[in-house]
């Protein structure tokens, strides 16, 4: 049984190195020390566990109206008051943050994948390949990315879903120049010139050798870019060509709530405060995980 046991734990050690263990061990306790990293993750984490458990956060249906409550001020059983419609707005602003991360997680994972590849194919390979790849790049980038994304949604139609590709298509340039400069600093590093004397082919080099040593800069951009996808579906939303009613969506209820500035306040200010929560939390992080991934800090330590 021992034996077993020694087996297990020596098979599960293969794949973390001394090395790694170590380097992840001074991760960790950068990260804890770092006060904008750690006041970041805990916004993140708090909007992630309100959005998972919002059935149960929400005292309400978010469809529930009531005529003879409506334009209620904060009280203690409608703690943000309720909208023109007798709606809680606690209630809606909580099952908005699943429309607001589902948007901001699902636009900045295609940019991710999509960027990245075309970031590191085109650093890695140089040449004519880098020429068109950037310029196709550079083409997408001269458009301002919430006309870009008003552009494709008028072809796509105004659908939460097609909220998501346009806004993954608006920010793939952004990751892919990222992951391209990361790449240029690679390509010519001792670990590729000896794949390359090993014989690997280039897409081996490329996406077994290159690409993982890219991702600490691609991590710390997917990171500020979310904030920005979340501001870019509220803006939508907004316009009316994001989220549909009668989806909470924040940038809806702000919609909805100004032409009632002045009359009832809350209807627009808490979801405008739960878009500054969840653009300031993602802000920080990435700002965090910058200085904490950033290797001249690091060689300054």
């Amino acid at each position: 049984m021992a034996t077993d046991g020694a087996t297990r734990s020596t098979g599960a050690n293969r794949y973390l190195t001394q090395s790694q263990r170590d380097r992840i061990a001074r991760f960790v306790k950068k990260f804890r020390n770092n006060t904008k990293a750690m006041i970041g993750l805990t916004l993140v984490s708090l909007l992630v566990v309100v959005a998972i458990f919002a059935p149960v956060i929400a005292p309400y249906p978010i469809d529930e109206t009531n005529i003879d409550e409506r334009s209620q001020p904060p009280s203690l059983e409608h703690p943000f008051g309720t909208d023109d419609l007798g709606r809680d707005i606690f209630s809606r602003v909580v099952m908005g943050s699943r429309i607001s991360l589902r948007v901001g997680f699902g636009a900045v994972g295609g940019a991710l994948v999509t960027g990245a590849v075309i970031g590191v194919v085109a650093g890695y390979a140089g040449g004519l390949t880098d020429e068109f790849l950037m310029r196709v790049m550079d083409a997408a980038m001269a458009f301002p990315p919430v006309l870009l994304a008003l552009t494709l949604l008028v072809v796509l139609g105004p659908e939460l879903r097609n909220v998501i590709i346009a806004l993954a298509f608006v920010y793939t340039p952004y990751i892919a120049r990222v992951s391209r400069s990361a790449a240029l600093a690679e390509r010519n590093e001792a670990y590729v010139e000896a794949a390359v004397a090993r014989g690997e082919s280039s897409a081996r080099i490329v996406f077994s050798e290159v690409f993982p040593n890219c991702t600490a800069p691609m991590l710390v951009q997917g990171s500020l870019t979310v904030s920005f996808a979340i501001l870019a579906e509220a803006s939508l939303s907004f316009l009316g060509l994001g989220a549909q009613p009668p989806k909470p969506s924040w940038g809806l209820m702000i919609n909805a709530g100004r032409g009632f500035m002045v009359t009832a306040p809350w209807m627009l200010l808490f979801p405008a405060i739960a878009i500054a929560i969840a653009v300031i939390g993602f802000n920080m992080l990435g700002d965090g995980l910058r200085d904490v991934l950033d290797p001249k800090v690091e060689a300054i330590e």
